[in-house]
């Protein structure tokens, strides 16, 4: 999981790992969606967004990737850092890319934010007007060469 929050206009990842993907671990009866949504609200209160973004095989298992993204007030203690713009992993056409790094997982979860909050009404509308003019920069990258 990866938690995000706007600092003036900029967004951070924090969290109860620091500025760090936040790990868990599920049994395989557990709804993944309903485990973050769970575990965030336990620990921040009600997020404002869990996305799924990806997946990939890594330390024996599949990980699936979770945007959360948080209130700007959620969180104060939690030590964050500032989100760069990445590049994003590449593999081929059918073949996985053979690493990535969790900045490309980041950047590929807010490009699909940012797809999502103009074409989903209810992403739309859990975002603030500074996430969704944030985003409106992330153009998913089928269409970049568009903008």
């Amino acid at each position: 999981m990866f938690v995000l929050r706007l600092e003036e206009g900029t967004p951070r990842l924090a969290g109860p790992c620091g500025p760090a993907a936040w790990y868990v671990e599920i049994g395989a009866e557990d709804d993944p969606m309903d485990v973050v949504r769970r575990l965030s609200t336990d620990l921040f209160g009600a997020p404002a967004l869990v996305h799924s973004t990806s997946w990939r095989r890594d330390r024996g298992t599949v990980l699936l990737s979770f945007v959360v993204v948080i209130r700007d007030d959620q969180a104060p203690q939690y030590e964050s850092v500032p989100i760069a713009r990445a590049v994003l992993a590449r593999g081929t056409a059918t073949v996985a890319p053979s690493s990535v790094r969790a900045e490309q997982v980041i950047e590929h979860g807010l490009r699909h934010l940012s797809w999502l909050a103009a074409d989903d009404p209810a992403v739309n509308e859990a975002l603030t007007p500074a996430w969704r003019r944030l985003l409106a920069g992330y153009v998913p990258e089928p269409f970049r060469h568009l903008a």
